[in-house]
């Protein structure tokens, strides 16, 4: 029980990383008229999940659960995964947003905290540290995916926007998919990562370019 009450606080949107703050490009794509309504919307996740940058965020993840007990395997995932960030707003969206969690998650003290490489990629802090408290790496990358996929569905309800009951019916409709993936994620290899999401990596690099932006990213 422990477990899911630590995945329920640190997956919050209470939890205090900001997350709430970070698009992840979608803004661009919205603004752009890529994603206009509840189709295109379960259809930009849907790809950012199955082939884009969340699908190598989660493999890191569940390679920084395993390794959390060592430093310098732990440094070698966060250099990896900040060389596969396409652009520069991307790069500060997971090392603020894991650096805060970090910072965040030392009201549950774990000897990893201070084996965590600064700054900490996202996916890597959350991993790491949930592995630190014996969370099972299944349970731990479902509730990542799923917050993640929660946040990018928030984002298109409140700037497109789309309505709760479309927002609510995307969730439902990915919540198979996110189980898919958090399985895939588990036993994939780190040569397993690779993305095809370029239409994401584009939006990401064009929304510095926004004239008006209500998303850091």
């Amino acid at each position: 029980m422990s477990d899911l009450q630590k995945l329920l606080t640190w997956l919050s949107p209470a939890f205090p990383v900001g997350a709430f703050a970070w698009s992840a490009g979608l803004e661009a794509a919205i603004v752009k008229g890529v994603v206009i309504d509840r189709a295109s919307t379960q259809q930009w996740i849907e790809g950012i999940l199955a082939h884009g940058g969340l699908r190598t965020d989660a493999i890191l993840f569940a390679h920084a659960h395993r390794g959390s007990t060592h430093a310098a395997a732990l440094q070698e995932l966060a250099d990896l995964c900040l060389a596969l960030t396409p652009a520069r707003e991307r790069h500060d969206e997971t090392t603020i947003t894991g650096d805060a969690f970090a910072s965040a998650a030392k009201a549950w003290p774990s000897p990893v905290l201070d084996i965590l490489p600064r700054p900490c990629p996202y996916p890597i802090a959350v991993g790491a540290i949930a592995a630190s408290h014996g969370i099972e790496l299944q349970a731990a990358l479902t509730a990542y995916l799923t917050a993640t996929v929660h946040a990018q569905v928030s984002v298109a309800v409140r700037l497109i926007p789309i309505g709760q009951s479309d927002g609510l019916a995307i969730m439902a409709a990915l919540e198979h998919p996110i189980s898919e993936m958090a399985v895939l994620c588990e036993h994939a290899t780190l040569d397993d990562i690779g993305s095809i999401a370029y239409a994401a990596d584009i939006a990401q690099m064009a929304h510095e370019t926004l004239t008006t932006r209500i998303f850091r990213s």
